[in-house]
């Protein structure tokens, strides 16, 4: 009984998240019904609106994703590019259906487009969801996309997911391998950051290579994100963020999401379902160290990579707040880590 009490006042704290993929897997799982799989509950998601109440989680980030054709590398071991045909198909689908959960929630999920917009929201106990994409195959050099989606209510953005695109070139999988794999932003790639910059979109670092980040780092006159990814330093895979990246988004007042996708976290790139919560404090306490408690957040991933079953879904975010709250991080702490972090970044990145 004590444990469940606690468990149920950490559920209190509520939790805004860098990422999730329930558009993406939605769509996977096909268009019909999807509205009520996300709004009544499935098994198969990591995130619909049952699970996210029970565990607190408010609101979030949720990617716009058009996967690859197929999961083959070339011979540099990039992944194939996507056709800009099917990503504009994609990308509005999947704008679409977030519209769609939203018109059939009955207020119980908000598309936000500001920071007091999520604050209302989560008082109303409604999700609020923040329309991002991950990866902008589907806009051209000329970027009149990004001004009709912004528009739509896009207000983040990863200029790519892991595989090159006119914009810039996305760090390929790799264990024990660091970011710097390929080349930098192109000019459209520049272009596309400045524009981004003007329109007030957060620009996600996640999924960019080392060159593609300095460059960023080079253009932006907005803080720096990284929404879901983990320390180099503790996982050294080449989606991670290394020493000098985090001190980055550290002096221009940014925020790392932790990543809950365990080949991210675990030490050796085991894609171990078993990984004890302790990794994870790890690597929150790591980043602690290194940019300071006002620059940490979450980035779940959820439904989007594998993930420890000691957290399994939404309902698990209890269970971490926790272990973090074993680990020594008083409520403080933990209300900044699990929303107020990013609550604040959105402001200073978006305005008031």
């Amino acid at each position: 009984m004590v444990v469940a009490g606690r468990m149920n006042e950490l559920a209190k704290i509520p939790v805004f998240d860098g990422h999730n993929d329930i558009l993406s897997r939605l769509m996977h799982e096909g268009r019909n019904g999807a509205e009520t799989r996300v709004l009544r509950g499935s098994d198969r998601m990591q995130v619909d609106m049952p699970k996210a109440r029970e565990g607190g989680l408010a609101g979030g980030l949720c990617a716009v994703y058009v996967p690859s054709p197929s999961w083959g590398a070339d011979a540099n071991g990039d992944l194939p590019r996507v056709e800009r045909p099917s990503a504009l198909e994609q990308t509005i689908a999947q704008a679409a259906l977030l519209r769609r959960i939203a018109a059939q929630s009955d207020g119980a999920f908000s598309v936000c487009t500001s920071v007091a917009d999520i604050r209302s929201a989560m008082d109303k106990q409604s999700f609020a969801a923040v329309f991002h994409i991950e990866g902008i195959e589907a806009a051209g050099p000329d970027l009149d996309l990004i001004h009709v989606l912004h528009a739509a209510g896009l207000r983040t953005l990863g200029p790519v997911w892991s595989r090159p695109n006119i914009f810039a070139h996305g760090v390929p999988f790799r264990f024990g391998h660091d970011p710097d794999i390929g080349p930098g932003l192109s000019e459209a790639g520049r272009d596309l950051i400045r524009l981004c910059n003007r329109l007030k979109i957060m620009v996600d670092l996640s999924h960019m290579n080392d060159a593609g980040f300095w460059d960023i780092a080079k253009i932006s006159d907005a803080p720096l994100v990284a929404s879901h990814s983990n320390p180099f330093a503790i996982c050294p895979h080449s989606r991670n963020a290394t020493d000098s990246q985090l001190d980055a988004i550290r002096d221009t007042g940014g925020l790392i999401g932790l990543n809950f996708g365990v080949k991210f976290l675990h030490p050796e790139g085991k894609p171990d379902t078993d990984m004890d919560l302790s990794t994870m404090v790890r690597h929150v306490d790591y980043l602690v160290e290194r940019v300071g408690i006002d620059h940490v957040g979450f980035g779940s991933d959820f439904d989007g990579t594998l993930i420890s079953n000691k957290i399994g879904d939404a309902t698990g975010l209890p269970s971490l707040l926790g272990a973090l709250r074993s680990a020594g991080y008083d409520d403080v702490e933990l209300a900044k880590i699990a929303h107020g972090n990013w609550l604040s970044l959105l402001e200073r990145t978006w305005g008031a």
